[in-house]
């Protein structure tokens, strides 16, 4: 990840970089610096045609890098939906997806706060919702505990991690 051109710290670098390779003729490298922050190969053409202006806006930037992320940390169930959520909020507030670039930010480190504060508020699940699951357990004796954070406890948790 960020092997070749490293982790930049913002869209405005990552678009100096693209404009420095664009003006050096290295459209290769354009191409390469989108691909590797999880840009699609058509925003680099159409940049690189002079259809768009820069590489990537704040949002292209942050979403591509959490898109880059996620492809190494294998994202499955509950972490999918975590991952949309900060998706979701980069769409409806642009500082937030310039914080999602920062460099040192993880999104491994953000599911790892999620995941810190489902463990720590995990609550026993009713008897009748385990019979009804076909648990043998999750009685008074062998309980189940479960603690996912609400959508909002979710949001206020990715805040948190990314912007303070």
């Amino acid at each position: 990840m960020f092997e070749k051109f490293g982790e930049f710290d913002s869209v405005e670098e990552l678009n100096r970089a693209a404009d420095a390779q664009l003006k050096g003729g290295d459209m290769e490298a354009v191409i390469a610096i989108a691909l590797e922050n999880g840009i699609d190969k058509e925003d680099a053409e159409e940049f690189i045609e002079g259809y768009a202006p820069e590489l990537a806006t704040p949002l292209m930037a942050a979403v591509g890098k959490l898109n880059i992320e996620a492809k190494e940390l294998e994202l499955v169930g509950v972490l999918e939906d975590w991952k949309e959520s900060i998706v979701q909020i980069c769409t409806e507030d642009e500082e937030f997806s310039k914080a999602v670039r920062k460099k040192g930010k993880k999104l491994a480190n953000c599911m790892g706060e999620l995941l810190k504060y489902s463990f720590n508020s995990k609550k026993q699940v009713s008897e009748i919702i385990c019979k009804a699951a076909g648990l043998r357990n999750g009685n008074r004796k062998d309980p189940v505990y479960m603690g996912i954070p609400s959508k909002a406890e979710a949001k206020k948790i990715i805040r948190n991690y990314y912007v303070g």
